[in-house]
């Protein structure tokens, strides 16, 4: 993990105390690893699909005489209750661990749907040009003018709440970020002397796309889908606070903070850990896609 004396004589770190030489290490290496976000992410991801062994009580069972009763640590919690309990006396700790298990499932399903269609319709679009461009490129225009939320309210009113209907929505948030920037690189690649050495050679227009073209832009794929599943998982939330998400008594994260937000004053643990949970993974997350985008990108990578 040590630098080696050069590079400590051209950063001007050969005069300084062993501590700080040491401490500028460790600070390099975890800018050039995301360490602290992989540990981040892999606890809270642990915690959800081994929600079953940790919980340590029903996420739906409660009762009124358990109702808010407080953290452990404080002077009423007990070690029952780890992360005391809401409104209605269900467990916050187990109920969270629960929640991860939705949100994540929920995110991860919908990038990787719109991973695929949005991945697609780009290469298509940059690829074949004229009228399909022309449609493709429309639809993703009249998409990102519409008011999202709004969108998903009207669908609930109509077809109800259901996490069918969840999953649906959140497909259709995130298979647009995809297009646009595939595209263009598409527009770049099938210029180049390979691809047209393929069409003269009479590769089909399938193996094209898929042998020359995709692995051209899959690195910017990659890094599109981990910048977007922090925004899938709030808007999850968001739908969820809103009475569009999961339905209830299910546990997830947004209808944690919907359920507490009236009790803050009184109680704010059933609020505050849920809440804790979505700005990790939200911010860990974030900085996932930044590392893959230095690392991926050949403009961007440190010499």
């Amino acid at each position: 993990m040590g630098l080696q004396q050069e590079d400590l004589r051209i950063l001007g770190l050969h005069k300084r105390p062993p501590v700080i030489r040491e401490l500028r290490s460790v600070w390099i290496f975890i800018r050039n690893w995301p360490v602290i976000p992989i540990a981040i992410l892999a606890l809270l991801i642990l915690s959800g699909l081994l929600a079953d062994v940790l919980a340590t009580q029903d996420p739906r069972k409660g009762g009124i005489r358990d109702r808010h009763i407080p953290p452990a640590w404080t002077e009423e919690g007990t070690m029952e209750h780890i992360l005391g309990t809401d409104h209605s006396g269900r467990d916050v700790f187990t109920r969270t661990l629960y929640g991860a298990r939705i949100s994540l499932a929920v995110a991860s399903a919908a990038l990787l749907s719109g991973f695929i269609i949005g991945t697609t319709l780009g290469i298509v679009s940059g690829y074949a040009g004229g009228w399909i461009d022309e449609i493709i490129t429309r639809i993703v225009d009249i998409w990102q003018a519409l008011p999202f939320l709004m969108v998903a309210l009207v669908c609930v009113m109509i077809f109800g709440q259901s996490t069918t209907l969840l999953l649906s929505l959140m497909v259709l948030l995130a298979w647009h970020p995809f297009v646009r920037v595939i595209r263009s690189q598409t527009l770049t690649i099938k210029n180049q002397p390979y691809v047209d050495l393929a069409r003269v050679a009479g590769a089909s227009l399938p193996r094209i796309l898929i042998r020359h073209i995709l692995p051209g832009v899959i690195n910017t794929a990659v890094v599109i889908a981990t910048l977007s599943v922090g925004s899938l998982i709030l808007a999850e939330a968001a739908l969820s606070f809103l009475g569009a998400g999961v339905p209830a008594p299910t546990p997830a994260w947004g209808i944690m903070v919907a359920e507490a937000r009236g009790y803050l004053k009184t109680a704010w643990w059933p609020a505050i850990f849920p809440g804790m949970s979505i700005f990790l993974v939200v911010l860990s997350l974030n900085f996932m896609g930044d590392w893959l985008r230095d690392k991926l990108d050949p403009r961007l990578r440190q010499l």
